[in-house]
């Protein structure tokens, strides 16, 4: 109990930070951490993430399957299956921001790339701007399941990775914990502003 409780403190605040800078609206996005073996805390369905309290923190297993008679995200999957594929996972985060739906829609392609820029240094094992980065992005699904099968098969192809877009819906980033997760996901939320920047100033996509 007491790693959950320790986990729910760190949604509510991080939920509270990320709907002050307008990337939650409504009562979208969610955020889960891992609070023991094959269990996470997560936010229950339908909550405004600016106004949570610990009874809108549930803890589901690694098959989404509630520990109580809470309700879990529809999403649930899509943290719960990355948990179970690598353990060094310890906290994700999904929001709805008007940069990732934006430019998610933008982009032609399956996969966005990012280079030269300093920023980039900001994920995990990467210590240049020289770096070639690429954030893969899936196309909106209502079938779950079958969404978060498509971004386990594209880690299993090696590609290093620290968050997706989900195309005119909103962007997925994970960490060893909560902090590193919310290192990810301002990195690229600065990057994407950036890149939507540049497209308006050039015209190019």
């Amino acid at each position: 109990m007491d790693e959950f409780h320790k986990a729910s403190e760190a949604i509510i605040q991080t939920a509270t930070f990320l709907d002050s800078k307008g990337w939650t609206p409504a009562t979208s996005s969610n955020f889960s951490h891992v609070v023991g073996n094959n269990l996470c805390a997560i936010t229950v369905s339908g909550k405004h993430k600016g106004r949570l309290t610990p009874d809108d923190i549930m803890v589901v297993d690694f098959d989404g399957v509630p520990v109580d008679n809470k309700k879990p995200s529809a999403e649930t999957l899509l943290h719960t299956t990355l948990y179970q594929r690598d353990a060094e996972i310890g906290s994700i985060l999904h929001t709805h921001s008007l940069n990732s739906t934006i430019l998610s829609r933008l982009i032609d392609q399956p996969y966005w790339q990012i280079e030269g820029y300093e920023l980039q240094k900001a994920f995990t094992g990467i210590n240049t701007h020289e770096s070639n980065i690429t954030i893969p992005i899936f196309d909106n699904s209502q079938d779950i399941p079958s969404l978060a099968q498509e971004v386990i098969a594209y880690l299993d192809k090696g590609n290093p990775c620290w968050g997706y877009l989900i195309r005119g819906h909103g962007v997925y980033t994970w960490g060893k914990d909560i902090n590193s997760a919310l290192r990810h996901l301002e990195a690229i939320e600065y990057l994407m502003e950036c890149e939507l920047e540049m497209i308006k100033i050039t015209g190019r996509r």
